[in-house]
């Protein structure tokens, strides 16, 4: 049963203003005076306000629709945990209310005021960081909520995924193991994942008494960046005998640029990614890569939600879907 959310009329009973000032406030803040609409946006945010933009029937019924928050829409982690979450969701007859927001933790918490506008019945959210607003949203909306891709850190409620820590650790272990000792660990799309697999390569590295060497870089995992930080390597590390990658595509860039420049792979630069993507897959010689889950982490997380809808048995809070370390042709 969905909790009762906050109102307008409770957040005039607590600033000692109409209803009706309180929605003009929110709608266009510029209509009232300073001081009033400070208190009235704190006390918002205090009591986690969400606007309702479905009828007033639906906020007390439900709604049949899930939201889900995706960082990216470019990236085919994401796509195959969608095909997951639909292969459950829909034949139980349940919308999926998508929303992306590249990374970043304060659209995501305007993502999730909108998808909780519609009252969606429960969330699917891709990270495991939050700001305190967007929790405050979510306790206040009293639905069920499932965090994907991290089973390391203590959700708000459930998550399936992966140890991206003990992965990273794995795979770098390999490469060592294999005989290298410069590996490098390219760090793209700086969010909770890149860093928990970077704490994993370290912990490798430290192991074996080798230095450590991250390059870090903000923007979105690609081909081309792989390409170009494998130059910057050559430029500033020349001593680099191996290559960890924060997802495929940085990998797969990195080895063609490695062709062109006639850089035999795996003799004179090991490389490895992560996620286990198709193209790295097929590709001759095959990626070395962390496989992960992914599409059976959407549908294990949809299947949580939807029996905690259901009112049934759930399980344990976290569920760890594991992965497997594909050496491949290129370590």
């Amino acid at each position: 049963m969905k909790k009762r959310r906050p109102t307008l009329q409770d957040i005039a009973d607590r600033v000692g203003a109409t209803k009706m000032t309180v929605s003009r406030c929110l709608r266009d803040p510029a209509t009232v005076s300073e001081g009033l609409r400070e208190r009235i946006f704190s006390t918002a945010e205090q009591v986690g306000y969400i606007p309702n933009r479905a009828p007033d029937l639906l906020s007390r019924a439900t709604s049949h629709s899930i939201g889900l928050l995706v960082p990216s829409l470019t990236n085919q982690v994401f796509a195959d945990v969608l095909v997951g979450i639909e292969t459950v969701t829909q034949p139980a007859g349940y919308h999926l209310m998508l929303s992306h927001y590249g990374y970043s933790q304060e659209i995501e918490e305007r993502s999730l005021a909108s998808l909780l506008s519609y009252n969606v019945d429960g969330v699917i959210l891709s990270d495991s960081r939050h700001t305190l607003r967007t929790q405050r949203m979510l306790s206040t909306a009293g639905i069920p909520i499932v965090e994907i891709m991290d089973s390391r850190t203590p959700p708000l409620q459930y998550a399936v995924g992966f140890d991206n820590v003990q992965a990273a650790y794995d795979m770098v272990s390999e490469m060592i193991r294999r005989g290298r000792r410069h590996v490098l660990y390219l760090a793209v799309r700086l969010d909770e994942r890149t860093r928990q697999r970077e704490k994993g390569y370290r912990q490798a590295m430290a192991e074996k008494d080798l230095t450590p060497v991250t390059l870090h870089r903000s923007q979105r995992s690609s081909y081309s960046v792989g390409a170009s930080l494998l130059g910057e390597i050559l430029a500033t590390h020349p001593a680099t005998d191996a290559i960890f990658c924060t997802n495929d595509d940085v990998a797969v860039g990195a080895y063609f640029e490695c062709l062109r420049r006639g850089i035999r792979v795996p003799e004179q630069m090991a490389i490895a990614g992560f996620h286990g993507h198709d193209v790295g897959q097929v590709m001759t010689p095959r990626l070395a890569s962390v496989v992960t889950p992914r599409q059976a982490i959407g549908e294990q997380a949809a299947r949580t939600l939807l029996a905690v809808l259901r009112g049934e048995a759930h399980g344990e809070p976290v569920a760890d879907l594991g992965y497997r370390i594909e050496p491949g042709m290129t370590l």
